[in-house]
């Protein structure tokens, strides 16, 4: 029976996912398999020695500590794009949002609540509208930075609503240019896109590489009066200089899924508490992804959509299977692959692969392991974690 450590409310959609005859689900265990998590902020020491793996029902994973994972040998586990959809309609809102004086005249209708007279209501109406004017998304340049499952969708949203779409991603994956419709033109750069959009839309991750993107530095190739829509990460953008162009009309518009206190008690800003996500049907599939993810690594030694271990799935045909973490280090695996030689091991199929300081290896033999053989392999020098499957 694995047990299943959560530390926030998922969605019972997902937990549905786990198989009820193997799979215990509670908010305590002495002795957890696999940790499931949404914004609950986890510390190191809070990760029991018996946790195998970590699922984050969302994208971002900076409320976990990855990189002692990687040194003890855990897997962490996202859900990249299950959210998507959600994002994507939130940014078509921002671009409404920016573009018609939408939020102002909600604000002043409110404030018509003493006039009891209609002919006066309609009069005040008719003569105060010209406040709220604002401009139409048809027609206008939309650059769109990072074109991954959130990015390729909102692009081709642009598309549909009747925009010049242009994009750019240095990090382009094959898999993500064949999401993309060919009526999106990909830029060289990044100053390129921003001197010929009304609108920049950014959907990139937060890493060292993206902290600061837009900053005090290619702010100045923005378009005059250009609108920034940030549905990312809050570091993405460098505050300071997003209010430096503001306040030279640079920028007319800021919207951002990320409020901070420097951004607040503004006009020309649209400032939404990181909701993104909250959406009962992403979040729905954010804890399917994750279960599913889990389930296959627990049962099966496969990993998909880890941000610390390399992606590996092995079909399960038949033999008794063994996975080994290691560091990635040479000689491993001719050390590793010595151990079932000396005892006249049949090694039916084996996969092995590297990702920056892991190695990770799943290996089908003819026999059941015995325990003689699993601590052999974890006494090799190197070896971090062995699991019999």
């Amino acid at each position: 029976m694995f047990k299943i450590l959560k530390r926030n409310q998922i969605s019972a959609k997902g937990l549905s996912e786990f198989p009820s005859e193997r799979y215990e689900i509670a908010s305590e265990f002495s002795s957890p398999d696999a940790m499931l998590i949404r914004s609950y902020q986890l510390m190191p020491e809070e990760i029991a020695p018996s946790l195998k793996a970590i699922a984050r029902a969302g994208a971002g994973v900076n409320n976990i500590p990855v990189a002692w994972c990687t040194e003890h040998g855990i897997p962490v586990f996202n859900t990249p794009g299950a959210n998507a959809n959600a994002v994507k309609e939130l940014v078509l809102a921002a671009l409404v949002l920016t573009s018609r004086g939408i939020l102002k005249s909600i604000e002043f209708v409110k404030g018509l609540q003493a006039i009891s007279d209609q002919k006066e209501m309609n009069s005040l109406v008719e003569k105060e509208k010209s406040r709220f004017a604002g401009q139409e998304l048809q027609g206008k340049v939309f650059g769109v930075v990072g074109l991954g499952k959130i990015g390729s969708l909102v692009a081709d949203m642009g598309l549909k609503l009747g925009m010049q779409v242009v994009g750019y991603d240095p990090e382009l994956s094959v898999e993500a240019a064949w999401r993309l419709p060919n009526q999106i033109q990909r830029m060289e750069n990044l100053p390129t896109l921003l001197s010929r959009s009304d609108y920049v839309s950014l959907h990139l991750p937060m890493l060292e590489t993206t902290r600061h993107l837009i900053n005090i530095s290619n702010i100045r190739f923005f378009k005059n009066g250009a609108r920034l829509l940030n549905f990312s990460r809050g570091e993405i953008v460098e505050t300071s200089a997003v209010i430096a162009a503001l306040n030279e009309a640079k920028l007319s518009q800021y919207a951002t899924d990320f409020p901070a206190p420097d951004l607040l008690g503004r006009d020309d800003m649209v400032l939404m508490p990181h909701i993104g996500a909250s959406t009962t049907e992403a979040e729905d599939l954010c804890a399917i992804m994750a279960v599913k993810q889990l389930v296959e690594f627990l049962e099966h030694g496969n990993i998909c959509n880890s941000v610390n271990f390399p992606t590996l799935s092995l079909e399960r045909n038949h033999g008794y299977r063994i996975a080994v973490t290691n560091k990635n280090i040479p000689k491993m695996l001719g050390k590793m692959l010595a151990m079932f030689a000396d005892r006249n091991i049949n090694v039916i199929e084996m996969l092995n692969k590297s990702r920056d300081d892991i190695a990770y290896n799943l290996i089908d033999i003819e026999t059941p392991a015995t325990p003689e053989l699993l601590d052999a392999l974890r006494g090799i020098e190197g070896v971090m974690n062995v699991r019999s499957l």
